[in-house]
């Protein structure tokens, strides 16, 4: 496992991250999942307190016990569960922060977060108030950095303007090049990139057709999918995969940390290293991708 720097934060993170939504509520799955992605070499684990109602984090705490100093944790805070727990409200006032970064130290097990995230992010949020409590969380020693977690460009922008983020983790992936747009500019502030999803809901593996809905993915239509990653299937040496081609383009990218990918049991985690491990991408297939690939723009929240 290679790893890289994570914004001008002391932290080198694997380039393999867990994404840890994904793990599902099955406590031995969780644990098994965790502790294979440690001896494997993925030192950072990436949770929200909204997943699961905060069960989540619970089973990240469990898992990490008597391992917390091999790991780095990231976990997120911004959103309010209504009471019955069936939608949420945004909340990133700085009480609600320094409230709810007490309650996700309680279920971790720990004293300390390495990466405390805005999860999300408006133009309407308080982003002063936000900084200023991620601030003293920091002067505090309760969170050692943060960062965000957002796909809007004007709040990208604010942030790296006027804030410490060390990260921003972003949805990017072969299907969806927007946050390309962003990558030069958060390299030269020593921004990193978190990367989730990654594999476009299976649309980037073997097993793409089964997977492809009626709806298409995000801005392509169900037929211009399949031309897109026909495409990028003709692209592929004999030793890659579409999942293998997928990730190692990612990562030729230099404001790429990591890459958050998501795993419900020890065979699907197994299943992302494999595909790590295979050849990587060269020069040649990474121009071939930049020419058959659109890259569009977000067109909100500018």
């Amino acid at each position: 496992m290679k790893f890289r720097k994570l914004g001008s934060a002391d932290l080198s993170v694997s380039e393999l991250s867990l994404g840890c939504m994904s793990l599902g509520t099955d406590e031995q799955d969780a644990i098994q999942t965790i502790h294979m992605a440690i001896d494997e070499g993925i030192n950072y684990f990436d949770t929200a307190d909204l997943y699961d109602f905060g069960k989540n984090e619970e089973l990240v705490g469990k898992a990490l016990k008597g391992r917390r100093d091999k790991v780095i944790l990231a976990t997120k805070v911004g959103n309010r569960w209504n009471e019955s727990k069936t939608s949420w409200t945004r909340d990133p006032s700085k009480a609600y922060i320094k409230e709810q970064v007490k309650e996700s130290l309680r279920r971790l097990g720990t004293d300390y977060i390495d990466l405390y995230q805005l999860h999300g992010g408006t133009i309407e949020d308080d982003f002063e108030q936000v900084i200023e409590a991620f601030e003293e969380l920091v002067k505090e020693g309760t969170v050692r950095y943060y960062g965000i977690s957002s796909i809007r460009p004007n709040v990208i922008h604010r942030f790296v303007e006027h804030s410490s983020i060390q990260s921003n983790m972003m949805q990017y992936n072969l299907l969806d090049r927007r946050p390309e747009e962003f990558f030069s500019y958060l390299v030269d502030h020593q921004v990193s990139v978190i990367v989730r999803g990654a594999i476009a809901k299976g649309l980037l593996t073997s097993n793409w057709m089964n997977k492809l809905s009626d709806k298409g993915y995000l801005l392509h239509s169900k037929n211009e999918c399949i031309r897109l990653i026909s495409q990028i299937e003709s692209i592929l040496d004999e030793n890659q995969t579409l999942h293998s081609l997928a990730l190692h383009y990612y990562l030729s990218h230099q404001a790429i940390a990591s890459l958050a990918i998501g795993a419900r049991n020890p065979n699907q985690l197994k299943d992302n290293l494999i595909h790590y491990y295979k050849n990587p991408i060269d020069k040649h297939q990474i121009l071939s991708l930049n020419q058959v690939l659109p890259k569009e723009l977000y067109v909100d929240h500018r």
